[in-house]
């Protein structure tokens, strides 16, 4: 399955890297993709002509800025301003918020199951990543990346093995034995430039990380979510149990994660330098969110369709998937919470409308039982995809009939659709698309270009268009080249490989604050485009780190924890913190107000309204489900002055 060859850390995008890795009909061009005409690319709401979307991997807004201080008066929502931790990392007089609980669901899957107690201590986090680099030397990490800026990020390629067993107990953490039962401080026991664990980031393993209930609702916290087993889950069922019978001996470690979800960085004492930085001179949001609960496909998918796709055969019809690839995360008979069906070759498919299907009725009974009842916004007789599957197409346009875990060629329409529509030029640069696009069954070691990252590649629109894919998809290599010709489209999403997308295990976050450098820097070089250029940094999910945020229901799929979101531009005021509550989907609604589009279905998200909040609770919409369309991020009456 070349979606995850990196299986046992969760990584979905293509091939290994070396051996060590090994874990897991020509239509004229329309006038749309031309450079000679780019009257609809100006003709905007704002001074803002280009936007790009950089996405990272996997981790959540606590994670990252758990300890960030704001400038001036302004208010930040993390486990320092809470009191849940100290500026050092050591836990708060309020750490009791954050205290993680065992539970018990040893029959019916429920999203949020039976409490058996706190944890006295954690279960010790367990060693994820390389056990040496990857690379050896500069040289190898330039001929392998070209999306770093200078010698000091490739040698971050060269550093940071782990220098320890995969699924040992990970004694670089001080104490790792007996940590209390909340947040921890990764570094410096684990440095910053060092490979990581990667906790589960699944769907219904999400659901019961939260562990939500409408009856601890209240004003602060409508939504009622408590999320408190997050290492519960991470070793009961990790990343799932791919139909298979729990394994004998099973234990705490036995997922190979421990507690992985509980750690944090501290930006205070020098980690995510770079990402501090942005956040220090730009704007960023304290309450934006991945869109779906889940992990990296999905996730991409709803930033381009503002929805999930589903099931089909291939033709635009609803269809039943095979038996083995519908999810099940009702508990094996003997075990607690050892899901039947579910795993990255056994179970990602969920007909969400019938609710008797598996894990369903949990889900719809908590989100109707609301104080304001949501509606899961599941079509009948659609069994729509919650995890990692590859896309339909492969990079030539033809269908991949070579992997059963496939999801067949989509109809839902994208922002691309809409794009073109408006004849709004646009492009997805996934790095090492070029060298996928003539090994799409990544035989090349060096091969890292995420296939599930890029959400054209699933749809029938795009992929059986030769013009349309050659125009509207190509590698970072040549975004580099857009940027500094000044044939840069409207709209850009910009996808880092494997290697430099900052997913745990896999990556390192210093290498994806690398990565946006190399972008942000080659912008602000032009003083034109950097002018009418916003550059937005997130992350596709929180890899299934612990987050302190309020997460709202919007329907089956989502709302999940929050994810770091910076806008650099000309036109934010330095240091800005937006509090307005916000996903994936309100890139689109940014997208869409900007250039004057219309929502891209009756049923996609970017028909929600823009929230309306109190005073004095800012994360909470009070018309909710609601999510922003980022206007809030910027001030076009004066701008951004830094830099120019």
């Amino acid at each position: 399955m070349r979606r995850n060859n990196f299986q046992s850390i969760g990584f979905r995008c293509g091939a290994a890297v070396l051996a060590a890795l090994q874990v897991f009909a020509g239509l004229p061009t329309p006038a749309f993709a031309q450079e000679s005409d780019r009257t609809a690319d100006l003709q905007t709401r704002t001074p803002i002509k280009h936007v790009i979307v950089i996405i990272g991997e996997n981790r959540t807004f606590d994670h990252v800025f758990a300890t960030y201080k704001p400038a001036g008066n302004q208010k930040v929502d993390n486990l320092l301003s809470k009191g849940i931790i100290k500026g050092d990392g050591t836990p708060g007089p309020n750490y009791w918020m954050a205290t993680q609980n065992q539970a018990l669901d040893s029959s019916t899957f429920e999203i949020s199951p039976e409490s058996t107690g706190a944890y006295n201590v954690l279960p010790p986090p367990l060693v994820g990543g390389p056990t040496t680099p990857y690379f050896s030397t500069l040289a190898e990490a330039k001929a392998f990346e070209t999306g770093l800026p200078d010698d000091q990020y490739y040698t971050y390629m060269t550093t940071g093995g782990t220098g320890l067993s995969k699924g040992a107990i990970d004694t670089r953490i001080p104490n790792a034995t007996s940590l209390p039962p909340g947040p921890f401080q990764i570094t410096p026991g684990i440095p910053y430039d060092a490979y990581a664990a990667s906790p589960v980031h699944r769907y219904y393993q999400m659901q019961q990380q939260l562990d939500c209930d409408a009856s601890y609702a209240d004003a602060s916290n409508p939504s009622g979510c408590k999320a408190d087993l997050f290492p519960w889950v991470e070793t009961t069922v990790g990343a799932g149990s791919n139909g298979k019978p729990q394994p004998a001996g099973f234990n705490d470690m036995s997922t190979h994660e421990g507690s992985t979800a509980m750690g944090f960085y501290n930006v205070q004492q020098g980690d995510a330098p770079y990402l501090t930085y942005l956040a220090d001179h730009y704007a960023m949001s304290d309450n934006y969110h991945q869109a779906a609960l889940g992990g990296t496909g999905l996730n991409h998918i709803e930033l381009g369709t503002g929805d999930a796709m589903w099931y089909s055969d291939g033709k635009g019809n609803p269809a039943v998937p095979p038996a083995n690839e519908i999810e099940n995360p009702n508990p094996q008979a003997g075990t607690n919470n050892y899901y039947t069906q579910d795993g990255y070759s056994g179970g990602s498919y969920s007909a969400c409308a019938d609710a008797s299907q598996p894990g369903v009725a949990s889900v719809d009974s908590y989100l109707s039982s609301l104080p304001t009842k949501v509606n899961p916004n599941c079509e009948a007789g659609h069994y729509y995809l919650l995890n990692n599957y590859n896309p339909g197409y492969l990079g030539n346009g033809t269908v991949d009939t070579t992997d059963t875990y496939t999801i067949p060629p989509s109809t839902v329409r994208t922002i691309g659709d809409g794009l073109m529509e408006k004849n709004v030029s646009f492009k997805y640069y996934g790095d090492q698309w070029n060298l996928y696009k003539n090994d799409p069954f990544y035989q090349n070691p060096a091969n890292v270009y995420c296939n599930i990252c890029n959400f054209l590649q699933y749809t029938t629109s795009i992929m059986t268009n030769p013009a349309l894919r050659n125009a509207h998809i190509a590698d970072t290599v040549d975004l580099y080249a857009d940027i500094q010709n000044g044939t840069l489209p409207a709209v850009s999403f910009a996808k880092p490989s494997g290697i430099v997308d900052g997913h745990p295990a896999s990556s390192k976050l210093d290498l994806f604050e690398g990565f946006v450098k190399k972008i942000v820097d080659a912008v602000h070089a032009n003083p034109k485009l950097w002018e009418s250029t916003a550059i937005i940094v997130t992350f596709d999910e929180g890899g299934g780190y612990y987050d302190s945020g309020y997460v709202q229901p919007v329907d089956f799929f989502g709302d999940g924890t929050r994810v770091p979101m910076i806008v650099v531009s000309a036109h934010t005021l330095p240091g800005h913190l937006s509090h307005t509550y916000s996903d994936h989907v309100s890139i689109l609604k940014f997208i869409e107000r900007n250039w004057d589009l219309k929502p891209l279905t009756g049923r996609s998200r970017d028909n929600l309204p823009n929230p309306q909040a109190s005073e004095a609770n800012p994360y909470v919409p009070m018309n909710g489900p609601a999510i922003g369309d980022l206007f809030d991020l910027f001030d076009f009456g004066n701008g951004n002055a830094y830099g120019r």
